[in-house]
């Protein structure tokens, strides 16, 4: 048996490995490309021979070595904002209808939730067509506002992890505040949010990273460079012009990481929480 079970270990340890080297061999790569002199991507060797800070300046220089204009940081500050204000607006949404799942029972509550489950299993990018008909009947293409509303609206489709983390709060709670006359809005907003701090944590970090890597409906909403976000300016920047700017987007693909790795590291403890617990129920 235990001849066996050390056995099991060891190949359990080869698979992680090997998994492990998967993801971490492209991310070590586009890092070690991004300080390297040149254009090129591929080389003898993954680590450079020379390393260089060029490609770092060239991004918010405004005179750059390159012949494309790249306003770098105006597509870093739009992904900023679109994706804030999508975590915000997308999480609250969420937050409600998951709460209005978990707490209330009304009519057709199983159907809706069942419509749900079954529009979540279904890829976004499905519903191209319909959002660019719409946008363009409401006069909001190549806006800001309209990304906003086509992610904050597709949030709600994520909201069974929520509604599993609401079902473990005891009722109890609720209607000891009932009978000293608070509402539903102030069980809500003074009851069930201060003890819902790993859920909101996950919800609003699934959005923001939503929106901050989405390419699909920010190249089909924005028209104007200008408004581009940074997956759509990196996309230009090696498809348009005839670009060969690779170690430039590698530089590029690292800053927009940053932000990113430094919430996933923040906020560990209480994203293994917020999953955790609303998985216990469905």
């Amino acid at each position: 048996m235990k001849a066996k079970t050390r056995l099991r270990l060891l190949l359990s340890y080869i698979v992680l490995i090997i998994l492990a080297i998967c993801v971490l061999y492209p991310a070590l790569w586009t890092i070690m490309s991004s300080f390297k002199e040149g254009k090129s991507l591929f080389t003898d060797s993954i680590i450079p021979k020379k390393l260089t800070l060029d490609h770092y300046r060239d991004l918010f220089s405004l005179n750059s070595r390159t012949d494309i204009d790249i306003p770098y940081f105006k597509w870093y500050w739009n992904t900023l904002v679109v994706a804030t204000w999508s975590m915000i607006i997308g999480t609250f949404i969420q937050l409600l209808t998951a709460y209005a799942f978990s707490r209330f029972r009304f009519n057709g509550r199983k159907s809706l939730l069942s419509t749900v489950l079954v529009l979540g299993m279904f890829p976004g990018f499905m519903s191209l067509i319909a959002i660019y008909l719409i946008l363009i009947q409401m006069n909001m293409l190549d806006t800001h506002m309209a990304l906003i509303l086509v992610y904050s609206a597709g949030a709600a489709l994520g909201l069974f992890v929520a509604k599993g983390f609401f079902d473990t709060i005891p009722r109890s709670l609720e209607e000891a505040a009932r009978i000293d006359g608070a509402d539903h809005l102030t069980i809500f907003f003074r009851i069930i949010l201060p003890l819902s701090r790993p859920i909101i944590t996950y919800i609003s970090l699934m959005t923001f990273t939503g929106a901050w890597v989405d390419f699909i409906f920010a190249g089909l909403i924005l028209r104007s460079r200008d408004k581009w976000t940074i997956a759509v300016g990196l996309y230009d920047l090696v498809n348009a012009y005839n670009s060969t700017e690779f170690t430039l987007f590698a530089a590029g693909a690292v800053l927009v990481a940053i932000p990113i790795t430094i919430l996933f590291s923040y906020t560990q403890r209480f994203l293994v929480a917020g999953l955790t617990a609303g998985s216990s129920k469905g």
